[in-house]
């Protein structure tokens, strides 16, 4: 429904769109807001937010926006004597408008008209505001500097009663409030008629001459202090905090709860309610002040899974079993949920698997499920052989079937199907498991034996391999050392011949260059020509001849005659006497 530019979506469980609705306050921000019917007279505070989202939604076909929140008139912008709300120019601004407004109307400024100087009384630093006591009445100080405590007459019936900084979030003095709050922050507020309203992303100055502006709290809207989870899975859907308000009740104090804070992480949403209609709340922050207004439960949108063991189920020969199934689902509507009265979507769930489960059960015997401990949905390969192929087909087929279509009436949407276990019950499932406990004993007795067996001939199989190898080892070793021994051999016979073949080639080399020198020499004295040069060389030779084998040495010239020979001989002879 679109009215004024403000779009609004008909829940699908209204008789009609002239259905009574509440009127919502939308107040800063993009969070929703409920709160008290009041007269409207403006339509027209929406933020861009808002518009794209409920567009987004229309066109989707969701009931995003119930009809019990529209948006209304902003607080601030209803005119109320003596509240002036806290526009660009500040606090000190609203302050003036509202001392204007005051003597207007015939009352006491509370503004002081007290001038401040430099050098002594009460220091008001520049972002302060003093607080002064005029008999009752506020009186504010908004100059910086000091302010002496003479003349008496300016101070008769007056006291200071303390500073506070421009910037704070609540003042509350004598009859005179202050809220201002920021991004993220709300404050919970009673008017003097005790009517509650919140402020958020702004503030206002008002003076209260009948009853009272009491700011009941300021709330941090992004970090709720109480986790909502879901009690199934553990998932967090969201978080919330109270706000309450105490009242004086035939002389006893109690607390009621006037507004509740939402906040709701993406992929979630929430279930308002107002007497027999019923709304999504989508992701983000709200708030409700509206007694009428309900929260129903919190729901996520995301995939969910867990374990759910069922009741006792009795087969078609009155064998009692137990079972354990996996379950895997989404909710799409949380609507249709609800309106069927189950607060979380696995209480559906296992509430319909309950009945479909006892229904194919009751037609299967035990002797068809006892084989069978477990199945996989997946798994559909079956040549009829197994004798449990009855339980896994009625699973199967008419299980995950059933379930499925069962599910979709609460607006959920299964994707998984599981039995991980199962427990027979009663004389015959107890005798059944006394025999089967035997045969497993027996085949375990067996498969110990058979790994007895297997284990010897496994060790003998790794003794011979082990002396294999060794064996190989050894021969390894020995030809490596024979190789080493003819590597040896054959290395000494290349030494000695190579050092052989150098020796000859150095005795080659020294004969060839003595005879060369020799010849050389030969060469040089036959080159000689002059009788004297060659005398002198012939006494050097006789010198070095004496010097070499001594000079008891007798040189006899070679001839080939026996008188030169006996001469020889002779001289010698004598020598040696000698």
């Amino acid at each position: 429904m679109v009215s004024d530019g403000i779009m609004t979506a008909h829940s699908p469980l209204s008789p009609s769109p002239s259905s009574s609705n509440m009127d919502a306050l939308s107040v800063g921000g993009t969070g929703t807001v409920v709160d008290f019917p009041h007269s409207l007279t403006h339509d027209k505070d929406i933020t861009e937010t808002h518009h794209s989202a409920y567009k987004s939604d229309l066109l989707k076909g969701k009931s995003a926006v119930p009809t019990f929140q529209g948006v209304g008139q902003d607080y601030l912008e209803e005119h109320r004597p003596f509240f002036v709300k806290i526009g660009p120019e500040g606090l000190l601004g609203a302050l003036r408008k509202l001392d204007a407004e005051l003597i207007a109307a015939g009352h006491s400024h509370i503004l002081s008209k007290k001038e401040p100087v430099s050098w002594t009384g009460k220091e008001l630093r520049p972002g302060q505001l003093g607080l002064i006591n005029h008999g009752g009445l506020p009186k504010i100080l908004t100059k910086p500097g000091c302010y002496p405590p003479f003349p008496v007459a300016n101070w008769w019936a007056r006291s200071f009663k303390g500073r506070r900084e421009v910037s704070d979030a609540v003042i509350e003095f004598n009859g005179l409030t202050v809220v201002q709050v920021s991004q993220n922050q709300a404050a919970v507020i009673s008017d003097p008629q005790n009517k509650i309203f919140v402020i958020k992303n702004g503030g206002f100055a008002a003076v209260a001459l009948q009853g009272s502006y009491d700011v009941l709290s300021v709330v941090d809207q992004t970090h709720l202090p109480n986790v909502i989870r879901d009690q199934t899975t553990g998932a967090i859907l969201g978080y919330s905090h109270e706000v309450t308000m105490s009242s004086n009740v035939g002389g006893t104090k109690q607390d009621y709860v006037v507004a509740l804070f939402l906040d709701i992480p993406a992929n979630n949403c929430a279930i308002l309610q107002k007497g027999d209609e019923m709304e999504i709340l989508s992701a983000g922050q709200h708030y409700i002040t509206n007694p009428n207004i309900t929260l129903r439960k919190l729901f996520t949108r995301g995939e969910c899974q867990t374990e759910m063991p069922t009741k006792d189920i009795f087969t078609r020969d009155q064998v009692p079993v137990s079972l354990t199934i996996y379950l895997k689902w989404q909710l799409m509507e949380p609507l249709k949920l609800t309106t069927h009265g189950y607060d979380t979507p696995y209480e559906a769930l296992r509430d319909k698997a309950q009945s479909i489960l006892t229904q194919i059960m009751s037609h299967l015997d035990y002797s068809s499920m006892v084989k069978q401990r477990s199945i996989d949905p997946n798994d559909t390969v079956d040549d009829g052989s197994d004798p449990s192929s009855a339980f896994l087909d009625a699973l199967r087929s008419r299980a995950m079937d059933d379930l499925h279509s069962a599910a979709l009436e609460y607006g959920i949407v299964l994707k998984d199907l599981a039995v991980i276990d199962r427990q027979f019950k009663g004389e015959i499932a107890s005798t059944m498991d006394k025999l089967t406990t035997r045969a497993l004993q027996a085949q375990v007795e067996a498969a110990n034996v058979d790994r007895e067996n297997s284990n010897r001939v496994k060790k003998e199989q790794g003794s011979l391999q082990v002396a294999q190898v060794q064996a190989s080892a050894r021969k390894t070793e020995a030809d490596a050392n024979a190789y080493a021994i003819v590597a040896n051999a054959k290395a000494k016979a290349e030494a000695l011949q190579i050092e052989a073949a150098a020796k000859a080639e150095a005795t080659r080399l020294a004969a060839k260059a003595d005879a060369d020198a020799i010849r050389i020499k030969a060469n040089a004295d036959t080159e000689v020509t002059d009788d004297f040069a060659r005398e002198m060389e012939f006494r050097r030779m006789e010198v070095q001849r004496v010097s070499a084998y001594g000079d008891k040495t007798v040189f006899v010239p070679h001839d080939s005659s026996a008188i030169g020979t006996s001469m020889a001989l002779g001289l010698a002879a004598g020598l040696g006497r000698k």
